[in-house]
């Protein structure tokens, strides 16, 4: 598995994956809430199996 994640969508994936899951820990939001392991683990491993799919990479072009 080849990273296919740039830096800033690691950090969004994981501020995003933190926020759902503890808003979902606390009662806030419903159990959709929990959608956020998703978003934390694909930011955690810097692989996104969408992003393989689709051929997809924002990972910086190293020269």
């Amino acid at each position: 598995m080849a990273k296919n994640e740039g830096n800033l969508d690691r950090i969004l994936r994981l501020t995003a994956g933190v926020v759902l899951v503890g808003l979902a820990a606390t009662g806030t939001v419903g159990v959709w809430g929990w959608v956020g392991v998703v978003p934390l683990a694909t930011g955690a491993m810097g692989w996104c199996p969408l992003y393989s799919i689709f051929g997809i990479s924002t990972c910086a072009v190293k020269q």
